[in-house]
């Protein structure tokens, strides 16, 4: 592979024009060939173009006719923008596409974005990891065209009841509810889907996994939405006893700060 990058695989983010990276927008803005995952990616990324600049939409293509194009872009001497939403390294598909380039000898680099679940967790006013209450992420999806391993099935993940990110599911909420429920999360867990979030349209639903599903269908939601559970979601009473990080505990030292019993 060529050490000069001619090909740069960009996170747009969740959606809002204003969480691309500052990386990325440059990137963007000197790039003689964008090419965005179109239905995925807010269109305002135009407006970022230079004079002269190919903006082209991949929704209709097959990996062979964007990796084609993206090589071909590449040997001219022409830089490439390959815009992504949320994240690439997340459902990205981009790992196919860099083999191919690979193979070209096309250099290429990621630019990370904000993904979709932090837009989501933004819009709940969540923290994902509360002391005390989970400390665990898993970022998942249920099984559909695309197969997942055995030991990875939703009933089988459930099992830890920590805080769950199911993407690419909610067109399936109730097999998603029911392999949940299976795996071991109690009826009255904390859940929510975030449709579109950051985006003017986003729309939040909360309630418990027994009500989500319900919640989905009569909003007409079956694509480009996020589905959240677990106890973090639960709104924390914020007082006394309430679950608190040792980071900011007066006696908890780390290199910045001595224990409570250490002057100042």
């Amino acid at each position: 592979m060529s050490s000069q990058v001619s090909v740069y695989f960009i996170g747009a983010g969740p959606g809002a024009l204003d969480l691309l990276t500052v990386r990325a927008w440059k990137i963007i803005q000197e790039a003689d060939l964008i090419l965005c995952a179109d239905s995925l990616v807010n269109p305002r990324i135009a407006e970022l173009a230079k004079p002269g600049a190919q903006m082209l939409g991949s929704a209709r293509m097959a990996l062979e006719e964007v990796t084609e194009l993206m090589v071909k872009t590449a040997r001219e001497g022409r830089l490439v923008a390959r815009v992504h939403s949320g994240d690439p390294s997340i459902y990205g598909a981009i790992g196919e596409q860099m083999h191919a380039l690979a193979e070209a000898g096309i250099g290429f680099a990621v630019v990370p974005g904000v993904s979709s679940l932090f837009g989501a967790a933004a819009a709940l006013g969540v923290e994902l990891t509360i002391p005390q209450v989970s400390q665990t992420v898993i970022v998942t999806r249920a099984e559909g065209r695309t197969g997942v391993p055995e030991r990875e099935r939703l009933r089988d993940l459930a099992r830890h009841q920590s805080t769950m990110a199911v993407f690419l599911s909610v067109g399936m909420v109730e097999k998603v509810v029911g392999e949940l429920t299976e795996g071991g999360y109690p009826w009255d867990t904390p859940a929510a889907v975030v449709y579109r979030a950051t985006w003017p349209e986003q729309l939040v639903m909360r309630g418990t996994i027994s009500e989500i599903a319900s919640a989905v269908r009569a909003a007409g939601i079956s694509r480009q939405a996020l589905i959240l559970v677990g106890e973090a979601l639960r709104p924390q009473e914020l007082g006394h006893g309430s679950p608190r990080s040792r980071l900011y505990s007066p006696d908890f030292r780390h290199s910045y700060r001595g224990g409570a019993d250490e002057k100042a």
